[in-house]
């Protein structure tokens, strides 16, 4: 744990409630999911500002953290032990935004979930407000929306990362016929018994569960939106980066094809096709360095090889990364792996072969083939569960 993580326990346990007796535990009718990574400095800011919000609520907030190295658990579990109200789920060797929002949905009994950052970006007065629309009876799902007239991104976003938040969005309602004004909203309240019915559907991988439930509804959920101001981050960075956009496109992916393959066959997929563009970059480069074709084609299947390794570590297998020593175990094992692979890929083109006509059907069979090879010899050898 670190200093700042340190400072922050230490207030949580002497100064941060009225009270050093543990508050009495009632039944709640709100849980506020709190999924987090590295927030140990903005844990105790926010549980203050949901016990101002949530006033004559009966609530609890679930912190479900990812082992953050900041000791973000240690924080929480701090306030607990003075708050009881609060309670806090560490999960080893599993990450990632979706999968923590849907193991505190389903830690909670109380009839109503929300689920909001852990990094103060999210407005916790419109709580009362959201939950108000749920107790009407005519709403299953109420969103805060940044796109709605009253809502907007505020001094939350850059102009990046609104320019890529306006393209997620887009895409999420033309491909999936979302009709949300905001499907990349990360936040949102609904009733527990309908998250719990969809919960079967959903990816634990990713990073936008919102987008996951209401496309695996399937328009069986009445949604109402409420407009909100993103608000800027004041502790720890952001989580958002390339290979969370590509984690997005994997999950668009995986809706559009109706769940036919997971949404991790998919990333490891977009991986390997970013390795044929990295084979031909190398094989060039090599040719123009006068090495024999066998040798540079050799070496560029290396190349690639050693990108589609390190990408699939960072995003496809980011739950099991490998670090270390055992990187470079699972290098040379992912190696072997796509070795045999091609070998996979060769020997079923051979067998369907017979007509030069259906040369196209005897390769893509081939290839499919390899790839289905390579995902599961590599999950089961090199990434495989601790």
């Amino acid at each position: 744990m670190d200093s700042a993580a340190r400072i922050a326990e230490d207030k949580a346990l002497n100064g941060g409630s009225e009270s050093r007796h543990v508050r009495p535990a009632e039944p709640a009718e709100l849980s506020v999911i709190l999924p987090s990574f590295n927030e140990a400095a903005n844990i105790p800011i926010l549980v203050g500002l949901l016990d101002t919000a949530l006033e004559g609520i009966a609530w609890e907030a679930i912190v479900v953290d990812d082992n953050s190295p900041d000791g973000t658990a240690g924080v929480a579990r701090a306030i607990a032990q003075t708050d009881a109200r609060i309670r806090v789920i560490r999960r080893i060797g599993r990450r990632g935004l979706s999968g923590a929002c849907i193991e505190g949905i389903l830690a909670s009994s109380a009839p109503y979930v929300a689920v909001m950052d852990a990094d103060l970006q999210h407005d916790e007065t419109m709580l009362p407000k959201m939950l108000a629309e749920l107790k009407t009876g005519d709403t299953d799902l109420v969103v805060a929306s940044r796109k709605i007239d009253g809502g907007t991104a505020g001094e939350g976003l850059s102009s990046i990362r609104a320019w890529g938040s306006n393209i997620a969005n887009s895409l999420a309602q033309k491909l999936l016929n979302i009709t949300l004004t905001d499907p990349m909203s990360g936040f949102f309240m609904i009733r527990r018994e309908k998250a719990e019915a969809l919960a079967p559907k959903l990816s634990p991988q990713g990073f936008k569960i919102l987008l996951d439930l209401v496309s695996s509804a399937a328009g069986s959920l009445k949604i109402t939106e409420l407009p909100f101001t993103f608000r800027e981050r004041q502790h720890g960075e952001s989580k958002l980066d390339t290979l969370v956009t590509l984690d997005y496109f994997g999950l668009l992916l995986a809706k559009y094809f109706g769940n036919v393959v997971s949404v991790r066959f998919l990333m490891f997929g977009l991986v390997g096709a970013s390795g044929l563009v990295v084979h031909l970059v190398a094989l060039r480069m090599l040719l123009l360095g006068d090495v024999e074709f066998n040798l540079a084609q050799t070496g560029a299947s290396f190349v690639a090889m050693t990108s589609n390794f390190f990408l699939n570590n960072q995003l496809t297998y980011r739950d099991r990364r490998l670090r270390g020593m055992q990187a470079l175990i699972g290098l040379f094992t992912f190696y072997a792996v796509c070795s045999v692979g091609v070998l996979a890929n060769v020997g079923v083109a051979n067998l369907i072969y017979t007509d030069p006509s259906y040369w196209w059907f005897a390769g893509t069979a081939g290839a499919i083939m390899g790839a289905v090879w390579n995902y599961a010899a590599s999950s089961a050898l090199t990434w495989r569960k601790s």
